[in-house]
């Protein structure tokens, strides 16, 4: 059996690498990917303590958070594509200004 700490551990630093990839990266969809890691750590940490405490209701919220994060994907990649096809990049300083 594995200790609940590993899996805190994992979130953690799935978390971590997340808010490391927001911060650092300059394309837009490695910070897209970056924010969906940081679901991702956060849901691994809700089932975990669901799991531990035999409770449902940290899955059903994680259930909630992955259809937001499914949400958050298909709007996120269509403001992306239109970001690409107007200004023929990605980078994150050069799409900050609203003119074309």
């Amino acid at each position: 059996m594995i200790p609940l700490s590993w899996y805190l551990l994992l979130s953690a630093a799935l978390f971590s690498l997340g808010v490391i990839g927001f911060l650092i990266k300059r394309n837009l969809i490695t910070v897209f990917m970056s924010i969906e890691l940081m679901l991702n750590g956060v849901n691994l940490s809700f089932v975990t303590f669901a799991h531990q405490w035999h409770m449902v209701k940290g899955q059903i919220f994680v259930f909630f958070v992955m259809v937001v994060a499914a949400a958050e994907a298909a709007v996120g990649l269509a403001i992306i594509i239109a970001i690409f096809r107007t200004r023929s990049t990605l980078a994150v300083d050069r799409i900050d200004l609203m003119k074309l």
